[in-house]
């Protein structure tokens, strides 16, 4: 498939179909963060996904070359993906995944930020400066209340910050997959990469936060698998050979459906409740991802 300027149907298909994936994907981490160590489950995670791209690339005969001139690059690429999900993954500990949702997916807010910084830099049109200030404004409003309505505690707060800082690692992963040699892998082995990179490093650094085993059960292997499996070695490597071939800015600008999935998955399996406040948040947050992508 040729690389294109803009998202066509198949793009958009695929791109939400992404999103809904996504969109179960925190109340499945939220669930099984009730029998593993958050920062374990997320390192076991990518190990169990490295041995299944292994196998996807053994079956489809796609080259296991790890290339010596972009060893470095890829080796930081593995630690920010480490970094992220260190965050993600523990941000659900401490907060609601509506209340996560709203802030790891406003990823494009920073990104947008991060490009002006750039020497590839974004012009910011009326259009997208209106959007900036919608979604800022929604993610203000979300960590301002608790999910009763209430002023938030310091508890929340630090979910909130966590999810903040995962978004941002993940916009800067998006900068380095778009704007470095890590473009030049195809895309199994920049997954490759950063579960090969990330999985040590969070099953190390777990072993000193708390035990890996909390109250674990049956349920909570499926969500392991369907984590590591589903998620990871399928739904990651779809998303990156998607940034391969669409604009980043076009394949970012989808995220804003993730949220919305995420909150009825939450509302549906989890019960969680949603205030207007809360409601609101939401809408300022998805309306100005929709304005900053337009």
């Amino acid at each position: 498939m040729e690389k294109k300027n803009k998202i066509d149907i198949f793009g958009a298909i695929a791109l939400i179909s992404f999103s809904l994936l996504l969109g179960i994907n925190h109340v499945v981490i939220k669930l099984v963060n009730v029998g593993l160590n958050p920062i374990f489950f997320a390192g076991i995670r990518s190990f169990i996904a490295f041995l299944f791209i292994i196998i996807w690339m053994k079956l489809t005969r796609k080259p296991i070359v790890f290339n010596k001139k972009n060893t470095n690059i890829c080796l930081i690429a593995g630690l920010i993906f480490a970094l992220e999900f260190l965050f993600l993954f523990l941000a659900l500990d401490f907060t609601s995944v509506s209340r996560n949702s709203i802030i790891y997916y406003s990823m494009p807010l920073w990104l947008t930020i991060l490009l002006f910084f750039t020497k590839n830099k974004e012009k910011l049109s009326f259009i997208k400066l209106l959007g900036l200030i919608l979604a800022f404004s929604g993610v203000v409003i979300s960590v301002s209340k608790n999910d009763s309505g209430l002023i938030i505690n310091s508890s929340s707060l630090f979910g909130d910050f966590l999810a903040f800082l995962a978004a941002l690692f993940w916009a800067l992963l998006i900068i380095i997959a778009k704007n470095s040699n890590f473009n030049k892998e195809i895309p199994e082995m920049q997954l490759l990469w950063m579960v090969m990179v990330s999985g040590p490093i969070l099953i190390c650094f777990s072993l000193f936060i708390e035990n890996p085993i909390r109250d674990f059960q049956i349920i909570h292997i499926w969500g392991l698998l369907f984590q590591s499996i589903v998620v990871v070695a399928g739904g990651f490597l779809f998303w990156l050979w998607l940034l391969s071939k669409y604009p980043a800015s076009g394949v970012a600008s989808f995220s804003f459906l993730t949220p919305i999935f995420t909150i009825f998955f939450g509302w549906l399996i989890l019960s969680e409740v949603m205030t207007p406040d809360f409601i609101f948040a939401a809408f300022l947050v998805i309306t100005g991802l929709i304005l900053i992508n337009k």
